[in-house]
């Protein structure tokens, strides 16, 4: 199916393309508010701008495909594939994203305020100045991913995978990091105030000029770590 067939049916009214081939599309700023195209292949499709709000795409392969200021309000992309995609200062506001793989996808200035990212794998994604306010984000696996200046406010990070991630100047605060993986993670200026990092692992981890204030350090793992004031930590804290 190329671009102009799918308009066309949808603006008929139709809104089911389950599964439908659409490798290399060009829906630049189009309009498919609700439609559905759950297990579509869409890799390397260009929805730049498109208008998507509210929109089915469960399970589709959207690898290396480009979704810039893409409007994806409370759209289900659950278990989509979206390896190496470009979703610059995408507008996903309470979208559901658990279980889908963005690795190595560009994130950055994206609107992912309240979306449900649990258990999806971001390892060595770009989410700089990414506003994950309030996100899910439980055992999502964030290895080697740059959240640098990144909102993370009140996100649900339990048994999160951070290990060597960068959170430079990210704000993490009253952020839940419970049993979290910060394993040598670079924390440097991180706002950790009022976090809970009850059982979480940041050996290794660099926190130097991090505010840490009021934050809940329950048995803790900071073996290695080096600390707010430059210290480095020889053991756990209990």
């Amino acid at each position: 199916m190329n671009a102009e067939e799918l308009l066309e049916r949808y603006r008929t009214g139709e809104r089911e393309f389950i599964g439908q081939d659409l490798a290399g599309v060009d829906l630049y700023k189009a309009a498919l508010n609700g439609v559905n195209l759950s297990e579509a292949n869409l890799t390397g499709a260009d929805l730049s701008g498109a208008k998507l709000t509210g929109a089915y795409l469960a399970g589709a392969n959207l690898t290396q495909a480009k979704l810039k200021q893409a409007i994806l309000r409370e759209a289900d992309l659950s278990d989509c594939i979206l390896v190496g995609a470009t979703l610059v200062q995408g507008k996903l506001l309470g979208a559901v994203l658990a279980g889908a793989d963005l690795s190595r996808a560009d994130l950055s200035g994206a609107n992912l305020s309240r979306a449900d990212v649990s258990g999806a794998v971001l390892i060595q994604a770009e989410l700089t100045s990414v506003n994950l306010s309030g996100a899910y984000l439980h055992r999502v696996d964030a290895r080697e991913a740059n959240f640098w200046q990144a909102d993370l406010c009140r996100a649900i990070l339990r048994e999160a995978n951070l290990a060597q991630a960068s959170l430079r100047e990210a704000d993490l605060s009253r952020a839940i990091l419970r049993l979290a993986n910060l394993q040598g993670a670079n924390l440097k200026g991180a706002s950790l105030n009022g976090a809970v990092l009850q059982s979480a692992n940041l050996r290794s981890a660099y926190l130097v000029e991090a505010d840490w204030q009021k934050a809940v350090l329950t048995d803790v793992d900071l073996t290695g770590a080096t600390l707010p004031n430059g210290a480095v930590m020889d053991a756990a804290v209990g």
